[in-house]
């Protein structure tokens, strides 16, 4: 098993931690980490998007002028796509992008991730870290205790003032560990754990 060291919200040591290595020392595939990546960005999109056809542009269905004879070009509506005001040929719909990998995929490629934080020793383990206030400032001086700019914290998911603290803050991000994720590990330079939640994390990745 790897070691990794605990300090407190100081940066001061005050232990360490045994790390399984089937999480925190798995071979990297980027290939894999860009699939679940890919998934992921598809499935956080809205696909809001909509243009009208010309079957949906308001206007009358007359022919604007006779076949022939006119000089000009043929032309059978106002709605016609080449026309100004009429319809968009082949325009965007509302759609779902998203889709799905396998479980063992994604959960390989988190393992993949957290492995990778660990190896480059951007991977922070702090003993406990709670916040009793709401303070933005608060959460900013500890992120500078250990020189961070861009971080993502992984709380036990029971203080949510760290949370509401960090939202006004630029470069972090917290979650709790039921929803970390590849593409925000990945998204982050440096990667803060609670101790408390390795064994929830253990617990999701070993099964």
């Amino acid at each position: 098993m790897a070691v990794c060291d605990v300090v407190d919200i100081s940066a001061k040591k005050v232990g360490d931690v045994e790390l399984k290595d089937e999480i925190f020392a798995v071979e990297i595939q980027p290939g894999i980490l860009h699939d679940v990546v890919c998934m992921q960005r598809a499935n956080r999109r809205r696909g809001t998007a909509s243009t009208k056809t010309r079957g949906d542009v308001s206007g009358s269905g007359a022919k604007p002028w006779r076949q022939k004879g006119t000089g000009r070009a043929r032309a059978g509506t106002r709605k016609s796509p080449i026309w100004r005001g009429g319809g968009t040929t082949f325009g965007p719909k509302p759609r779902d992008y998203s889709y799905k990998l396998p479980k063992k995929v994604r959960k390989l490629a988190l393992r993949m991730a957290l492995s990778a934080r660990f190896s480059e020793g951007n991977l922070i383990v702090v003993d406990e870290f709670s916040m009793p206030e709401i303070k933005t400032k608060e959460f900013v001086n500890v992120m500078s205790n250990f020189d961070f700019d861009n971080c993502l914290v992984i709380t036990s998911g029971d203080n949510k003032n760290i949370g509401l603290s960090a939202r006004n803050a630029v470069g972090y991000k917290v979650l709790p560990a039921a929803g970390l994720n590849v593409y925000d590990i990945l998204k982050y330079s440096k990667l803060m754990l609670d101790q408390s939640t390795i064994a929830q994390l253990e617990e999701r990745l070993m099964v």
